[in-house]
């Protein structure tokens, strides 16, 4: 008899079959055309298979040259291993710097792969950002130039050198202007190469102008005392922190500093802590900020100036125009406010987050009469992060319409995307015969220009800079440039005719002159630490000399003119924040501290003031102010003050790159200018398209169904006894063990996290992300709760209702009132690492085990993905790939082309489709600190290892150790009375404890 059966020789003859094509149909998207994937790359649809691959390996070549060459450009020096070379699986550590705050890079094989913080940085203080944690993957950005550009075509850097001397000869022959248009620069290399610059071409002007705005601020310093600078605020030093719309945890001037400060003036960790800093935040979008204050007021954006001018009345007794508020319960909360900053006169300060002069002449009157400056405020060691003046910009976009600019060079500047009126601008430019950009992409502003002289990455450059009064720090390069790229102020030595063209001897010559001569150390010395501090100058108090009246008046005018429709906040999110890195999918993906959304802004409206426009859930809205309309989804965000809407900017970007391009909608043209300076604050109309989208979320279960997940208690109750909130001070109910008890001799790795510390910032994801190799996933996996993060931060928000708490989160449609009156607290949740681990025991191939140090441990080989051990999980914290997403191009990240798989960690496994991953303590860091201490034969110490999330948080929320170690930072906090275990009940033993969350609601004692 025949047989019946069918034979294949191989996949290759199988994948034909008619069978297999149509099950790959229902299981996969269609494949692009193939003339796509060839697009942009120079290569036609029959170029040979060997060709191709060999087109497509050069980002991996040009890396792979770029770290084996000597790396870095000069001897730089690493800041912990010895230089003379690179040996294999051993990484080197170089100090230098991110926007001014100090970092180490850590390079493998020559090429960086991950940022950690510099403990010895004064700025932040052992911790760093979101941003921070993810530009390393900027370094490998698939859509950046090659190259520099010339009339839009690729050129040569000596072509590009010809013709921008010529044109710069011609317009100096002219008679015309140059412009150097740049965002804030506090380079002392850089802003001497302008000034060189500018002797060589005398009729240059440098033009300051950041996206977003503190003009308001250093202006009205100016008005106020002489001084036109950025202050130093202390928030380590206020016992009472009133905020008006200022997101300093988030995103205001210096979040990563600031947050350091905040905590470090909450920490409670024993019942030495006597006091504890009391924060009240107004503001009319719920913030960063103010998911961590301890008494957050709702109040609309025309409110906050009267909100301001209603404290300073009722501080100083004087009788000021435009000093009432109609919001009974704003009003109250002032006097209040006022009672407790009196009561802590001398360690009191008040912040705006107002871009307008007028508000922040008032808010320095009233830190005038607090004595803040000299203690909270500091004027005489400022800081030189934002130092640009909105009108200088205006008045050069008029020069430049009236044809009286020659040429103009964009530095770290895109303003055709971030100015208001950018088809203004885009007039104004094509007015000039000169335009340089030195973006290292042809973004917004680089399309319009007739050069772009591509710049590098900093991870591949030389530098230096000034953040503040008295802390200098190195910028160095860990990588040879891996593209024909050059470094901008290089371009401009060259342009100027510079006896010193390199730029590395210009920065060393500065040094030498400068710096090094102040500290007394060495440029050697330098390059292994990252930085000089010098002195500090004495900070003393100041005379107010504003005009407080006068100010009144103005806020009630720009109030007025906003306190109608409805009224719109735009603000920086916390991720992508002004839209520089929009292009970096783990910013993208990394969901909001407050909405949980990730891959979009939205129109952020009150769930109560929604429902009586009739408009529900992820309708899309159009937002319509003056000439400029877009179309958002909706997000119902309860702490949304009814009658405005809150949108983000830095999206809606069309020149960003693949991963940024059309990802939300611009808001910057929202901006407006008000009494000489760029706000955001604007009325708009909101009007329902019959549109719908889905936002992907992180967090879309609103309840947790009265389990005592999260636990919290007042100062107050906490002095009284210690262990109020936490579930410790009564008995616990009998537990029966299905497993026996094993001893844990040698180490046993732990973990305790305060909720008092935690701001919910986020950076902790990202670091785990790039630790890890943990993929991107794209819009659309997230919305079907396919994010692949180990760590996620879940925010719960706390209605209060009539007075009462509602602790038990109901449906948010059932709650009546205004949904303005809410509290929020984060909580960090990751594998809990289990003694008694229920996704151990439903494992059929025992691919999820328990260590003998106290570790959950995954065998990525022995998982066929049943799935048994997410759904028998009580925390939900494991991971399933559904694809390979690593190293799927249908997924939106960089990780799946050979050349950006370049930063990933060669310690960590990439893991495959149809497993199961999750948090591992970092056992890689684990095993390398264990292996560094057998080398030196001794024995760990608490602190020689560091997990990722821990060591880039800045409040020190998250603490690893060994709990054998009684003496150890975690041993201690286990054993603090606030400490508890989420779902303990279930007695599966978590190996994490956390410390309950207290806040300040009462007046502090004297």
């Amino acid at each position: 008899m025949e047989s019946t059966k069918k034979y294949w020789k191989g996949l290759e003859e199988l994948q034909k079959t008619p069978e297999f094509v149509e099950n790959n149909k229902n299981e996969f998207s269609e494949p692009l055309p193939i003339e796509e994937v060839l697009e942009g790359t120079g290569l036609a649809a029959a170029t040979p298979r060997r060709d191709f691959l060999k087109a497509m390996g050069f980002g991996l070549g040009a890396v792979t040259l770029a770290a084996c060459s000597e790396a870095p450009v000069r001897k730089a020096v690493p800041y912990l291993i010895k230089p003379e070379e690179v040996t294999l699986g051993i990484p080197n550590y170089y100090a230098s710097s991110y926007k001014g705050a100090g970092i180490l890079v850590k390079t493998r094989e020559g090429r960086p792969i991950k940022i950690e913080p510099n403990p010895s940085c004064p700025i932040n203080g052992g911790g760093l950002d979101a941003q921070a944690q993810a530009s390393v993957l900027d370094l490998y950005d698939v859509s950046k130039l090659k190259g520099p550009l010339l009339s839009g075509s690729e050129a040569s850097w000596a072509d590009v050198d010809s013709f921008v001397k010529g044109e710069l000869n011609k317009v100096q022959a002219s008679g015309k202007a140059i412009a150097i248009v740049s965002s804030t620069v506090n380079s002392p290399s850089a802003k001497a190469v302008i000034a060189d610059f500018i002797t060589q071409y005398p009729a240059t002007k440098h033009v300051t102008v950041d996206p977003v705005s503190y003009t308001g601020i250093i202006k009205a310093n100016e008005a106020s005392f002489g001084k036109a600078v950025l202050p130093q605020y202390h928030f380590e030093k206020a016992q009472v922190i009133v905020s008006f719309g200022a997101d300093f945890l988030g995103t205001w001037i210096s979040p990563t500093q600031f947050s350091k400060q905040y905590a470090s003036n909450r920490d409670i960790k024993s019942l030495e802590a006597k006091r504890m800093s009391r924060h009240i935040q107004f503001e009319s979008g719920m913030s960063t900020t103010g998911t961590n204050a301890d008494s957050r007021i709702a109040i609309k954006v025309s409110e906050e100036g009267a909100a301001v001018l209603s404290l300073y009345a009722a501080l100083t007794g004087a009788a000021v125009q435009g000093a009432t508020l109609s919001n009974a319960g704003a009003a109250s909360a002032i006097k209040l406010a006022a009672k407790e900053l009196l009561n802590a006169k001398g360690a009191a300060l008040v912040v705006s987050g107002s871009n307008d002069i007028a508000t922040q002449t008032v808010v320095n009157a009233i830190n005038t009469f607090l004595g803040a400056y000299g203690t909270t405020i500091d004027l005489d060691n400022p800081s030189y992060q934002y130092t640009g003046i909105d009108t200088d910009f205006n008045t050069l976009v008029a020069d430049m319409s009236a044809g009286k600019v020659g040429a103009v060079f964009f530095l770290e500047s895109n303003p055709i995307f971030t100015y208001p009126k950018s088809a203004d601008l885009a007039n104004a430019l094509s007015k000039v015969a000169l335009k340089v950009s030195f973006a290292d992409r042809q973004d917004e502003t680089a399309a319009l220009c007739s050069v772009v002289a591509t710049n590098h990455n900093y991870l591949e450059s030389w530098g230096d800079a000034n953040p503040v009064e008295g802390y200098y720090t190195l910028v160095q390069p860990t990588i040879n440039p891996i593209y024909n790229t050059r470094q901008a102020e290089e371009s401009l030595l060259v342009w100027s005719n510079n006896p010193v063209q390199e730029y590395y001897t210009y920065v060393q010559n500065n040094w030498a002159k400068t710096a090094l001569v102040a500290s007394g150390k060495t440029w050697n010395d330098v390059l292994q630490t990252g930085s000089v501090q010098l002195a500090a100058k004495p900070a003393g108090a100041y005379t107010f000399a504003g005009n407080v009246n006068a100010a009144a008046a103005s806020i009630a005018q720009a109030s007025k003119a906003i306190a109608k429709d409805v009224e719109l906040q735009v603000y920086e999110s916390v991720a992508i924040g002004s839209g520089v890195q929009a292009n970096n999918p783990l910013l993208q993906e990394l969901p909001d501290p407050v909405s949980k959304v990730t891959w979009d802004n939205y129109a952020a409206l009150n769930p109560k003031y929604a429902e009586s426009l009739g408009i529900n859930q992820f309708d899309i809205v159009t937002l319509k102010g003056g000439d400029y309309a877009i179309d958002l989804p909706v997000l119902y965000q309860p702490g949304q003050a009814q009658g405005t809407v809150s949108v983000a900017l830095g999206y809606g970007r069309v020149k960003a790159g693949k991963v940024g391009d059309a990802v939300g909608k611009n808001a910057y043209p929202f901006l407006s200018y008000i009494n000489g300076t760029l706000q955001g604050v604007n009325s708009v109309s909101i009007t329902k398209t019959g549109g719908f989208e889905e936002l992907a979320q992180t967090q879309t279960h609103h309840s947790f169904e009265g389990r005592n997940v999260i636990r919290e208690a007042t100062f107050a109750e906490y002095k009284h006894d210690a262990t109020h909130g936490s579930g410790n001070h009564g008995a616990k109910h009998k537990t029966y063990d299905l497993w026996n008890k094993y001893d844990q001799p040698g180490h046993n790795w732990v973990m305790a996290i305060d909720l008092n510390a935690c701001t919910g910032c986020g950076a902790c994801i990202v670091a785990c992300n790039v630790e890890n190799n943990v993929p991107v996933v794209g819009k659309d996996e997230v919305r079907r709760r396919r994010e692949m993060h180990w760590l996620r931060i879940d925010r719960y928000y706390t209605f209060n209702e009539e007075g009462k708490k509602v602790t038990e989160e109901k449906e948010i449609e059932a709650i009546e009132g205004a949904m303005e009156n809410v509290s929020v607290v984060h909580q960090p949740m990751l594998c809990q690492h289990c003694e008694h681990a229920p996704c151990e025991t439903v494992c059929p191939v025992l691919a999820t085990v328990h260590s003998s140090e106290g570790l959950n441990h995954m065998a990525y080989n022995r998982c066929v993905g049943t799935r048994y051990c997410a759904n028998n999980c009580p925390y939900k914290v494991r991971r399933f790939n559904w694809f390979n997403y690593w190293n799927d191009s249908r997924f939106d990240n960089y990780l799946n082309n050979e050349f950006t798989q370049l930063v990933l960690n060669p310690d960590v496994t990439t893991r495959f489709r149809g497993v199961m991953e999750k948090c591992s303590m970092c056992i890689q860091r684990i095993q390398a600190g264990k292996l560094e201490a057998k080398i030196a034969k001794r024995e760990i110490k608490d602190g020689d290892i560091k997990v990722a999330c821990q060591q880039t948080c800045p409040t020190n929320a998250i603490i690893f150790g060994d709990a054998n170690d009684p003496n150890s930072e975690v041993s201690k906090a286990l054993k603090n009375e606030r400490t508890y275990y989420v779902l303990e009940e279930l007695n599966v033993q978590p190996g994490i404890g956390y410390m309950t969350k207290i806040t300040n609601t009462g007046l502090q004692e004297a």
